[in-house]
């Protein structure tokens, strides 16, 4: 299943380390976060929840930007 997501991200190296943090999050098949667009795409593997797995996804980026915002 595949999900779009609004997400506020400042910049584009910002936008592809939460990139790469989303793709390593279990649950996760692929990801991608387009800066122009503010938005992330995300590919949930079969099995999970993308309610749980998003959750998982948005601790990930804060860490890499504790400001970021995705709107589930």
């Amino acid at each position: 299943m595949k999900k779009t997501y609004k997400i506020e991200v400042d910049c584009a190296n910002c936008a592809n380390l939460m990139e790469d943090a989303a793709r390593k999050t279990e649950g996760v098949s692929s990801a991608t976060v387009n800066f122009m667009t503010q938005k992330m795409i995300v590919e949930f593997a079969d099995g999970h929840d993308p309610k749980s797995v998003m959750q998982n996804v948005l601790k990930a980026c804060k860490k890499v930007e504790p400001d970021c915002e995705i709107v589930l």
